[in-house]
């Protein structure tokens, strides 16, 4: 009598792996890698100094291909200016929030920029060339930070036209304007710290604080 046949048995699968979790965008794969260059240019401009460290250098510490260091940033004065807008964007949400509104302008003025004197403060060894090369600079991150310094511009307006407002400011001056002298006499206190006259707390008090009190006291309402 033929064999009774035996029965087929599938074959049982092996269990799938547990899910890990959601597959991350190509734009936050960007994100991480340009917080991996930035950081990377931050330790080695810190460290080796600006001048010394090469782009190379730079992907190396990153864990990336050197060309994916210039899809973040055009050069090396780029790739500085990129980590500078971190700094600077932080500095300038933290003065902002440090103002009292009901404090003379000065006040308010030197409490935005002792912000900014800090953060230079705290990382002197990148803030000289970053200084030295900003001015003129046209890449991206170049491009963000010009930005960053026209809203700048634009809130240290709105506290000339609330002391207006208050009848401490002359109601005929140009907020605007009257926030691009602001900036030029800061700009300056930072270079004569920058150069070597001044220490940073000195640069800010009595320096930016007597050019300030000037200029205001100009402007006084009559």
């Amino acid at each position: 009598m033929p064999r009774q046949a035996r029965a087929h048995k599938t074959p049982k699968k092996a269990p799938s792996a547990p899910p890990v979790g959601p597959a991350r965008s190509r734009s936050e794969q960007k994100e991480d890698t340009k917080a991996r260059v930035r950081l990377a240019a931050l330790e080695l401009f810190s460290t080796v100094g600006f001048d010394e460290t090469t782009t190379k250098a730079v992907a190396e510490r990153a864990g990336v291909a050197t060309g994916t260091v210039f899809v973040h940033a055009r050069d090396k004065v780029d790739l500085l200016c990129l980590v500078f807008f971190d700094l600077l964007r932080a500095a300038t949400e933290e003065g902002f929030s440090r103002v009292d509104d009901d404090a003379p302008l000065l006040e308010q003025l030197l409490s935005v920029f002792s912000a900014l004197f800090e953060t230079y403060g705290a990382n002197e060894r990148i803030a000289r060339p970053f200084v030295r090369v900003f001015p003129g600079t046209d890449g991206p991150n170049g491009r963000l930070l010009n930005n960053l310094t026209f809203e700048f511009l634009g809130r240290v307006a709105a506290l000339v036209t609330r002391a207006q407002a208050r009848g401490a400011v002359d109601a005929s001056v140009q907020p605007l304007l009257l926030a691009q002298n602001i900036f030029a006499l800061y700009f300056f206190a930072l270079m004569s710290w920058m150069s070597g006259y001044t220490t940073v707390s000195t640069a800010l008090d009595p320096g930016l604080r007597m050019a300030l009190e000037l200029q205001l006291r100009g402007l006084a309402a009559r």
